[in-house]
């Protein structure tokens, strides 16, 4: 389960288990800067899977890949639009053939949460819980 709660402001703690993280807004919208914003985590939650899914990936086959980076940005003029666009940009470390490093491409938009932003119908439901008077 995630938890997300405030003291006072717009600084949001989220709980992930035993993990901390903050979400924020910048200053010009009248929070502190003090995390990342919303969208920013839904688009690490991308690049991090990727990343996690081709160092698995490498490490089960057997392929040299020494390091990764991957760099997320979105196109916000799209989500005007109706459309959420990010570009991902992967770069591979090691002693990887083209053939490989092709492999590593396609396996990458095999992540979970790839495919969950592509491929499935998410249904969100919004209760009202507990402080009631």
């Amino acid at each position: 389960m995630i938890r997300i709660h405030n003291d006072k402001g717009l600084l949001q703690q989220i709980e992930i288990g035993p993990h901390r993280l903050n979400a924020d807004v910048s200053p010009e919208l009248g929070g502190e800067g003090a995390g990342p914003e919303p969208h920013d985590l839904f688009d690490a939650a991308l690049g991090a899977c990727k990343a996690l899914t081709l160092a698995l990936y490498a490490r089960q086959k057997g392929l040299p890949l020494e390091g990764l980076e991957v760099k997320v940005s979105r196109d916000d003029s799209e989500e005007r639009q109706g459309r959420y666009r990010l570009a991902v940009e992967l770069t591979l470390h090691g002693a990887l053939e083209q053939a490989q490093r092709q492999q590593l491409l396609r396996i990458a938009d095999k992540c979970p949460i790839h495919k969950l932003m592509t491929s499935t119908e998410v249904l969100v439901e919004t209760r009202l819980t507990g402080d009631e008077k």
